[in-house]
Parts: structure tokens; sequence; C-alpha cells
């Protein structure tokens, strides 16, 4: 990570502590007060459009709670076309795992 992008990642975490919306002129104000001189505008304005209407804090609080829990309530709730979906799938990646055999091939890591 580059010098600007680190500048303007903490400009932007002081700005949402702070309770304060987080807009590219806000992130260049607050880095010419700390005298990081070397921040291109377009990198105030990248992480202003990324954050827009985004809660920083919420982001950074429910860093590790998201992605697996999601994606198995919808499976259970689909009753037993959920179950023969996940069955089909777990037998076609052990399809894949077979086809992708370095044993297959005639050769290994040591040969």
């Amino acid at each position: 990570m580059s010098t600007a992008e680190l500048a303007s990642s903490y400009a932007a975490l002081i700005l949402a502590d702070d309770g304060v919306e987080i807009t590219a002129d806000k992130l260049q104000t607050l880095l010419k007060a700390a005298k990081v001189v070397d921040v291109e505008p377009i990198w105030t304005s990248l992480f202003a459009k990324a954050l827009e209407g985004k809660d920083v804090k919420d982001m950074l609080s429910n860093v590790g709670s998201g992605g697996g829990a999601a994606a198995a309530g919808p499976a259970a709730g689909a009753g037993g076309a959920g179950g023969a979906a996940a069955e089909e799938a777990k037998e076609e990646e052990k399809e894949e795992e077979k086809e992708e055999s370095d044993e297959d091939m005639g050769f290994g890591l040591f040969d």
C-alpha cells in the first residue's frame, strides 16, 4: 500500500471516528493539516466515493461476521430442494478433485 493510500485510509478513519461525513475535500484538508503533501486528489476522491453512504464504524465492527452464515440461511429455508442441490454440489466437487489429480497426468511434484 502506498503512502497516499495509507494516508487517505487514516484520514477517512479519523473523519468516521468524529462522525463527520467523508468527502474528498475533507480528506484533502485533513491530509494538508497533517502535512502529508504527496497525496494526489484522485486518492481522496476514490476513498470518498467508495465510502459514500456507508457506516465505516459498522463496517469495522463487523469485519469477521460476514459471508458464511448468510450463505447457509437460504439453503436451510429451501427444505428438501436445498438438500438435494447441496448433495449434487458435493458430488460435482468430488468429481472435479478426481479430474485434477497429478497422478493422472503422469508426473508429481517431486518427479
